[in-house]
C-alpha cells in the first residue's frame, strides 16, 4: 500500500492548503487505499526522510522500493493509473497533463507570491510596495483562466487531474475575495470541492492537525 508523507501540524493560515491534499485527493479519485507518514520539523532534515524527499518537504509517495516526490508528480503519476482522473484517449490525457502543469506553472507563481506577501511579509515596507503589481500579475492569469473556461464545468471535457490541481491552486486565494470578480471561476472551484473526494482528503488532513 503506497504511503505520502504529510506535516504533523502547520499555522491555522496553511491548514487545508498544504500539498500532500493534492495526492490525497488524487488517491481518493482513484479509490487507491493509502497510508499517512506524519513528519514534524526534525523529520525534514532527518537523513531517512531526505532520501526520499530531497528537500525536506511534503508530499513524498513510497510503495515498497519506489518512491517520488513533488505533488504535481504524484498526481500524474497516479492519473496515469487511474480511469477516474485522466481521459481515456492520448489526446484528452495529453490536454489534461498540460493544465497540471498549467496550474503549477502558469497560476501558482503568481497567486503563490501574492499569498506570501500577505500571509508572511504584509508588515514590511517592500511588500506594500510590490502588492499592487503582484494582484495585477493575479488578475491577467485569472482572466485568462475565466476566458478559457467560460460555460464549461471543466477545464476540458470531463473532471480530470488538471481540474484538481487547478482547484488546489486557486485555494490559495481563499484569504482574499478575489475570485468573486470571476463568478464562473469561483463556481468552478466550489463544484471541484464538492466531490466526495475532496471531502475526504481535506478532512483527512485536518484531522491530523486538530490532533496536533
Amino acid at each position: 500500500m503506497p504511503t505520502i508523507s504529510a506535516f504533523q501540524y502547520v499555522p491555522p493560515f496553511a491548514q487545508g492548503v498544504v500539498r500532500d491534499l493534492r495526492v490525497r485527493w488524487a488517491l481518493e479519485e482513484a479509490g487507491l487505499p493509502y497510508d499517512v507518514r506524519l513528519i514534524g520539523r526534525a523529520d525534514q532534515s532527518a537523513p531517512d526522510y531526505l532520501a526520499l524527499q530531497p528537500f525536506g518537504q511534503v508530499p513524498m509517495l513510497q510503495d515498497g522500493d519506489f518512491a517520488m516526490f513533488e505533488s504535481g508528480a504524484i498526481v500524474l503519476h497516479i492519473a496515469q493509473r487511474s480511469g477516474a482522473l485522466f481521459p481515456k484517449d492520448e489526446a484528452g490525457r495529453a490536454r489534461a497533463a498540460s493544465w497540471i502543469f498549467a496550474a503549477l506553472n502558469t497560476l501558482e507563481p503568481p497567486i503563490q507570491q501574492l499569498a506570501a506577501i500577505d500571509l508572511f511579509f504584509a508588515g514590511e515596507e517592500w511588500a506594500g510596495l510590490r502588492r499592487p503589481g503582484a494582484l495585477d500579475d493575479v488578475h491577467v492569469r485569472l482572466r485568462q483562466l475565466a476566458a478559457w473556461l467560460g460555460e464549461r464545468d471543466y477545464l476540458d471535457g470531463a473532471f480530470s487531474a488538471g481540474d484538481l490541481m487547478m482547484t488546489t491552486v486557486l485555494r490559495l486565494l481563499r484569504h482574499t475575495a478575489i475570485l468573486d470578480a470571476y463568478p464562473t471561476l469561483k463556481a468552478y472551484q466550489a463544484r471541484c470541492e464538492e466531490r466526495p473526494a475532496f471531502r475526504k482528503a481535506l478532512r483527512d488532513q485536518m484531522a491530523a492537525f486538530e490532533r496536533a
